[in-house]
């Protein structure tokens, strides 16, 4: 019976050390699960917060691309109203270049006073526009009236008496025109 004993406590000891052994196993096992667990959600997070990163950039982005755009039209659009108020006065200063002067020394001084302005209008990228001869476009020309036995094709610029300016790609001005007809 001793023996008998023995084996029962040979079992015993093996089903308490299979038990721990599997306790240990299942701790391990839980373990792992719950670092796999806490990691999953880590990576949630991460995930997370880089889409709202790249969101809040291309956001960023966006409005730096805007506000520079509207800066640029801003002054494109100020730049033009002041040239267009100049205008008149390069006008009037071409008109009266026109006449006759005894005085030399002032129509020399007028003459270089327009002179600047002109190369003023170059520097701030403002181009007359070629309208004399040219084919009549509704989109740079103002047609005020129309001409019959001109030396000009039908259709075409045969008069001009306001000429027109651009600012760059920008019409600021179109040419006052007589048509052809």
């Amino acid at each position: 019976m001793d023996e008998n004993k023995n084996i029962k406590d040979c079992d015993e000891t093996t089903d308490v050390e299979n038990v721990q052994e599997n306790a240990d196993e299942n701790d391990a096992v839980s373990e792992y699960n719950d670092t796999a667990t806490e990691y999953a959600k880590l990576e949630d997070a991460l995930n997370e917060a880089n889409d709202k990163y790249i969101r809040l950039f291309a956001e960023y982005d966006n409005y730096r691309k805007r506000t520079a755009k509207e800066k640029t039209e801003t002054y494109n659009n100020a730049s033009a109203k002041c040239i267009e108020n100049l205008l008149p006065v390069i006008d009037s200063f071409e008109r009266s270049l026109e006449f006759e002067c005894t005085d030399e020394n002032f129509r020399n001084g007028m003459t270089m006073i327009f002179n600047q302005l002109k190369e003023f209008l170059n520097k701030m990228n403002v181009t007359e526009i070629e309208s004399l001869g040219k084919e009549f476009d509704p989109n740079v020309h103002n047609a005020i009236s129309q001409q019959d036995g001109t030396d000009y094709a039908s259709n075409h610029v045969c008069t001009v008496f306001q000429k027109g300016y651009k600012l760059g790609d920008k019409l600021i001005r179109p040419a006052m025109v007589a048509v052809a007809v």
